[in-house]
């Protein structure tokens, strides 16, 4: 059984990759995540804050 890392890809990304590489994890379309993302934002929260966060912490895909 092969388990999925999570990281931020080099490809198939929009801003940072953080959306694509919880979709790559977790096994959904990173269009799907992208748009829970989007309309999360109109949802009183620290979503933003947590992207920033998930954007430092996320480490990039290996060369």
């Amino acid at each position: 059984m092969s388990t999925v890392t999570l990281s931020r890809p080099r490809y198939d990304r929009w801003i940072a990759g953080v959306c694509s590489g919880l979709a790559r994890r977790f096994g959904v379309r990173p269009g799907t995540v992208r748009l829970v993302a989007v309309l999360s934002c109109l949802l009183p929260g620290p979503q933003v804050l947590a992207y920033v966060v998930l954007w430092v912490v996320m480490p990039r895909d290996p060369a």
